[in-house]
C-alpha cells in the first residue's frame, strides 16, 4: 500500500480506500493477512494477471502514438554490446535529451514490431532484415582473436595449446573468423561459456584466447587488459539500429544520436588490421 501510495502521490489511506471500494464492488476480498504483511487472495491474483497485461497493452497503444521529445524510449540490444559500447555513451543522449527516458532490455533475438514492445532495436548480422522495420546502418563489425598480454607473451603466434575460448551466444565465431582469415592455429581444448561477457571476463583472467568484436574490446585493448595479436578483420556482419516503420520524435532523435556516435567511434577507434 505504501509503495503504491509513493508512486501514485496520494495518501496510504487515499489506496486503501480505494482497495475496499473495489473489493466492495466485485464482491470478494483481493487481499489477506495482517496490516503488515498483505498478500494477495487467489481472486487477487487472478485479477493482477489479467490487468498486467491489460495495462502493458494500453501503454503500447499510447506510446505508438505519441510523438514528443519526453517519456520513455524502449531499446533492445545484445547484452555485451550493451555494457561495453552503449552504457559508457548513453549519458551523451541523456544529457541532450533529459527528459527521454531510456529502458534498456538485452536481447539478441529476432525482431518482431509486431510483437515487441520496443522502439529501437540494435542487432548485429546481415541482410535481409526484419520486415516492418527502417534500418539505420551503424558501422561493420570486425572481430579477432584476443588474450590477456602475460599470456601472450608466453605462447607461439599460433596459440598452440592455448585454451579455445567460446561463448553459447556465438558460437561459430571461431569458425567464421578462420575460414575469413585463412590462419592456421593451434589452440587448446575448447571452453564453452553461456555469455560473451563471461568469455571476455575469462580472456582478461587469463584464461584462453576468444574471438572477439572489435566494439567488444576497444578499451580492454587500449588499456592493456586484452591484446590482438592478429589484428581484427571484416566478419561480414553489421551493427545497425531498426526502427519500428512508424516514427516517433524519440526514436529519431535516438537513431540520430547513434548514429554520430558511430561514426566518431569509428574514426577515433579504427580497428587493428590483420
Amino acid at each position: 500500500m505504501t509503495l503504491a501510495a509513493d508512486e501514485l502521490n496520494v495518501t496510504h489511506s487515499a489506496v486503501s480506500r480505494q482497495i475496499q471500494h473495489l473489493e466492495d464492488v466485485l464482491g470478494v476480498p483481493l487481499f489477506e493477512g495482517p496490516k503488515n504483511k498483505l498478500r494477495l487472495t487467489e481472486a487477487g491474483s487472478t485479477l493482477l494477471s489479467g490487468l498486467i497485461s491489460a495495462f502493458d497493452q494500453i501503454d503500447m497503444s499510447v506510446r505508438s502514438v505519441a510523438d514528443t521529445e519526453d517519456g520513455s524510449l524502449d531499446v533492445s540490444c545484445p547484452g555485451t554490446f550493451t555494457m561495453r559500447w552503449l552504457i559508457p555513451r548513453l549519458y551523451r543522449f541523456q544529457a541532450e535529451y533529459p527528459n527521454i527516458e531510456v529502458r534498456l532490455t538485452a536481447s539478441s533475438r529476432p525482431v518482431d514490431f509486431t510483437r515487441d514492445g520496443f522502439d529501437v532495436a540494435i542487432r548485429v548480422g546481415a541482410a535481409p532484415w526484419p520486415q516492418g522495420a527502417e534500418v539505420i546502418a551503424l558501422f561493420p563489425e570486425q572481430t579477432g582473436p584476443v588474450l590477456s598480454p602475460s599470456l601472450e607473451k608466453t605462447v607461439a603466434e599460433n596459440f598452440a595449446g592455448v585454451p579455445q575460448l567460446h561463448t553459447r551466444t556465438r558460437l561459430r565465431a571461431w569458425g567464421d573468423w578462420l575460414s575469413r582469415s585463412g590462419a592456421a592455429v593451434e589452440t587448446g581444448a575448447r571452453v564453452e561459456y553461456e555469455h560473451f561477457y563471461f568469455m571476455l571476463e575469462a580472456a582478461s583472467a587469463g584464461l584462453g584466447v576468444c574471438v572477439a568484436p572489435w566494439p567488444y574490446v576497444t578499451d580492454d585493448i587500449r588499456f592493456g587488459r586484452l591484446t590482438a595479436p592478429l589484428g581484427f578483420i571484416d566478419s561480414g556482419h553489421h551493427y545497425v539500429a531498426l526502427r519500428r516503420a512508424r516514427r516517433n520524435r524519440k526514436s529519431v532523435l535516438f537513431c540520430e544520436w547513434l548514429q554520430k556516435e558511430a561514426q566518431a567511434f569509428s574514426v577515433s577507434h579504427p580497428a587493428l588490421t590483420g
